[in-house]
């Protein structure tokens, strides 16, 4: 009888953690979006100090670009703009720092999620060789985004709104482009259409994210216009915290990713 009740036990056992490694993938496989806000705010606050290093030189230049370009363009004539070879210049610039920025993020999470601790010289040196791939990625599936809303805008006014909603649903299912490009090593079309296949199912999930972009936005506008008599140095410092607070946005959609790509990599931080 004894026997009988070991072996009972030892069943009973082996199916509890049967069942408990079946519920934590499930579970993680289908994390829950507070779940991922979370582990995407405990990763910004321990990894704080080496994001700003990593980070806000690049965003320094971004914004730096960013603020000349527009003050360049409030300046201008509306009813005969002129726009000379440094204007053109400072957009290839500013998306050459784009791409860069976008490369060592995604790279330093890549390898922090698999429990490595790189250096920031090792992210940036690395990084540089995703730069032309992910400048074309980017200007493929903006075009891909911004497509709808242009043409359904040209035929009419009143179908812009819909051009827009499918602007925006274009824009969460090519979210991870840049993600496919640096961790999958994939071309930027493959990077585009796998984007594309592998968002589907979080589709709900990935746009939610992306309105967090809003109030980052909103509140960076009422304090850039709060402190404009500070001068252009202030807005430019403040401009680059608000950006780098914004990252957690990138962050979080990482987080979204490395979760439904393949679970049993990813580890806590």
């Amino acid at each position: 009888m004894y026997p009988r009740i070991i072996c009972i036990v030892h069943y009973c056992r082996i199916l509890g953690i049967l069942a408990a490694v079946y519920v934590e993938f499930v579970m993680e496989g289908r994390m829950s979006l507070s779940a991922i806000l979370t582990e995407a705010f405990y990763f910004f606050k321990n990894h704080l100090g080496q994001l700003a290093k990593l980070t806000m030189p690049i965003l320094l230049v971004q914004v730096g670009i960013q603020v000349w370009l527009s003050n360049e363009i409030r300046l201008a004539d509306m009813e005969n703009p002129t726009f000379g070879a440094s204007h053109g210049v400072a957009m290839m610039v500013l998306l050459l720092v784009f791409s860069l920025l976008i490369a060592a993020l995604t790279l330093f999470m890549e390898w922090r999620s698999e429990g490595h601790q790189p250096t920031t010289m090792q992210v940036l040196s690395q990084s540089v060789s995703f730069v032309p791939p992910l400048l074309l990625a980017g200007v493929f599936s903006g075009l891909a985004i911004l497509a709808p809303f242009f043409i359904m805008t040209a035929f009419a006014g009143g179908l812009g709104i819909i051009g827009l909603a499918v602007s925006i649903y274009l824009f969460s299912r090519l979210a991870y482009v840049n993600f496919m490009v640096v961790t999958e090593r994939l071309t930027p079309l493959e990077s585009i259409k796998a984007s594309f296949s592998f968002s589907g199912p979080i589709a709900l999930k990935t746009m939610l994210i992306l309105f967090l972009y809003l109030p980052f936005s909103l509140v960076g506008g009422v304090i850039v216009s709060v402190t404009v008599s500070l001068g252009l140095p202030a807005q430019i410092l403040i401009d680059t915290v608000i950006a780098f607070l914004s990252l957690f946005v990138n962050i979080a959609l990482f987080r979204l990713y490395m979760v439904n790509r393949a679970p049993n990599k990813v580890t806590a931080e």
